[in-house]
């Protein structure tokens, strides 16, 4: 491929989460594994992260880069740039350090987060504005970076960072952190004329501001693009006027991280026989939970949240239980406390055929994937979803809602050559319906083994994804 015109880095990434350095979800998952991706194809690349007390900070080495102080009338706060030295990420990351603002436990969640992520952009350019070699791209990902593609453009002290391009990937359009327009005196100066770029319902948003002053907005499915162009949200009107620089784009999974030939959190990793890969690991999970190995098994890994569709998991599996003891169900995740609680409620009722795992467990994970027969996600909000990605990459039948990325990657069974199972409302009676599904095709042994084969045959890697983000970097 041709080259971009930079000598340095040719694209730097700029995120509030990024794998396996801290993350909460698919955000942290796509920073995580892009960039590694395009320096695969040549594309010399970065990414900028805050600097959170969190434990991969503290387990890896680094190197302190530059001292930098960001002034205004009415701040006055000094940053320190941190690189890593950890090369088995496969790029390099330089982290924003602000002592008051950036170092937490947690990478959201706090009331101060607007200027948290505010300074965190304005540090990281103000450090690149002094580089001699300037990226030919940004890569702004959701609202924590919205502000960069103004900032370059309408902030004085940028001005020199003016010719670099701008793409902003919204992976999560119900968060656009919006704030009071009070903050606005935290920015570096701009012309008052510029103030409509920031403004959207008299406040500050950065999501929105990320699009109207990106050249390009990317969106990580096509089918969660024409949610934001059709669908009910706040920027519906915004969406449809920027559709000329828009553009969906499935993300991809990291193929060396989710490998069930090499992953190193199973015991039992795949060889030739898929079928043999997902019987020992099937049943090394039910003896651990006193499941019957014989039953399909229905796993959920993810947020218990409302978007999620985690208010219906409950009484889903109540209900379904309540008919007759035929399938397990393991749940991984946390969230909502109530739903949380009704969970534990479940396998109070039904300790046989129903377990749960509070919390964040990355091995457990995967040796989920590699034993459950079904994934479910009943997403009410599925911009695009990696879950059921990493399901199939295991020999693992997704059960999804068709929605945003979900609806463009999992074809029903019922379809011509389809592969999983799909419902279309957020309702009980259409995930148990699904389920049911799921059961009967779970007895049907050949046809369920057909799909299996298939499934784990499917590519959704970055390889494929990659390419489209670099036929964008390139206009």
């Amino acid at each position: 491929m041709e080259k971009l015109n930079c000598i340095m880095y040719q694209v730097i990434h700029f995120a509030a989460e990024c794998y396996p350095i801290a993350k909460t979800g698919g955000l942290g998952d796509v920073v995580g594994a892009l960039p590694k991706y395009l320096i695969k194809r040549g594309l010399h690349t970065a990414v900028f992260l805050p600097w959170y007390d969190q434990k991969w900070n503290h387990n890896n080495p680094v190197k302190h880069e530059w001292h930098g102080n960001l002034t205004g009338a009415n701040y006055n706060v000094n940053y320190e740039i941190i690189k890593s030295e950890n090369n088995n990420l496969g790029f390099d990351v330089f982290f924003v350090h602000i002592p008051d603002l950036l170092y937490r436990p947690n990478i959201y969640g706090y009331s101060d987060d607007p200027l948290r992520f505010l300074f965190f952009q304005h540090a990281a350019l103000d450090f690149i504005n002094t580089w001699d070699d300037k990226p030919g791209v940004f890569h702004c990902h959701d609202h924590h970076t919205g502000l960069i593609p103004f900032m370059i453009r309408h902030c004085y002290k940028f001005y020199g960072l003016q010719h670099i391009k701008t793409v902003f990937t919204i992976h999560n359009g119900l968060y656009t952190g919006a704030f009071s327009w009070s903050l606005s005196k935290y920015l570096p100066d701009f012309h008052e004329r510029n103030m409509g770029f920031l403004d959207w319902s008299d406040t500050i948003n950065p999501l929105a501001t990320g699009v109207k002053c990106c050249d390009y907005m990317t969106t990580v499915s096509e089918g969660y693009l024409d949610e934001l162009k059709f669908g009910e949200n706040p920027l519906q009107r915004l969406y449809n006027e920027t559709w000329m620089k828009s553009r969906g784009i499935v993300n991809g999974i990291d193929t060396d991280v989710w490998n069930p030939a090499t992953d190193p959190y199973l015991e039992n990793k795949m060889t030739k026989d898929i079928h043999e890969f997902k019987k020992a690991n099937k049943l090394q999970i039910c003896e651990a939970s006193g499941f019957d190995p014989y039953l399909p098994l229905v796993v959920f890994i993810g947020r218990l949240v409302s978007e999620k569709g985690g208010l219906l998991i409950p009484d889903t599996i109540k209900r379904y239980l309540s008919f007759g003891q035929n399938v397990n169900f393991y749940i991984l995740g946390s969230g909502v406390n109530y739903i949380e609680d009704q969970l534990k409620e479940c396998v109070y009722q039904f300790p046989k055929n129903s377990s749960v795992y509070i919390g964040y467990n990355e091995a457990l994970a995967h040796q989920l994937y590699a034993a459950a027969d079904f994934l479910l996600m009943p997403s009410l909000i599925e911009p695009c979803g990696l879950n059921q990605l990493y399901a199939m990459r295991y020999g693992t039948i997704p059960v999804v809602r068709r929605v945003g990325g979900l609806k463009d990657t999992v074809k029903d069974f019922g379809e011509w050559e389809g592969y999983g199972i799909c419902f279309n409302n957020a309702s009980i009676d259409d995930i148990v319906m699904s389920l049911y599904r799921g059961e009967l095709l779970h007895k049907e042994v050949e046809k369920f083994k057909w799909i299996r084969e298939y499934i784990i045959q499917l590519n959704y890697s970055w390889d494929v994804a990659v390419e489209k983000y670099i036929e964008i970097y390139k206009k």
